[in-house]
């Protein structure tokens, strides 16, 4: 079951699954994506629920947000590779500026949102590999 703030944001922003997502980021200049993924596990997801209005706010007509819809967040985390929830994936008129993952502060959200509404488009990153260095143990 969603948490108040999360309730509270699918009353007040479109809330887009994997049949409806394309066509509405491309009815957007700047579309903001909030992927909460699970709030059991991520509780900061609430913290972000909470402070997206207000980033809403501070760019008013600048930019528009949409709630991933839970069954929708796995296949679109893959198409725009970020690692970590929750997520804001930002993209202009469908083409990728950036994400930001995790909670951060205020001004942290200002200023890179800032940077990625004024930045040109680029192409989504590449699969991150961990490389491990090969141990002289090995389990059996």
């Amino acid at each position: 079951m969603p948490s108040a703030p999360l309730r509270r944001l699918r009353e007040n922003l479109t809330v887009v699954d994997l049949a409806d997502a394309d066509a509405w980021i491309q009815t957007q200049e700047h579309a903001l994506l909030f992927f909460a993924g699970d709030p059991a596990r991520y509780p900061e997801s609430d913290d972000v629920a909470v402070i997206l209005p207000e980033l809403l706010k501070r760019f008013a007509g600048r930019m528009t947000a949409a709630l991933v819809a839970a069954e929708a967040e796995t296949a679109l985390q893959a198409r725009y590779r970020f690692d970590a929830c929750p997520a804001l994936v930002l993209l202009r008129r469908g083409e990728y500026l950036g994400a930001i993952t995790r909670i951060h502060s205020w001004a942290d959200y200002i200023g890179e949102l800032e940077t990625l509404l004024a930045a040109e488009t680029k192409p989504i990153p590449g699969f991150k590999i961990p490389v491990v260095a090969e141990s002289a143990e090995r389990c059996h």
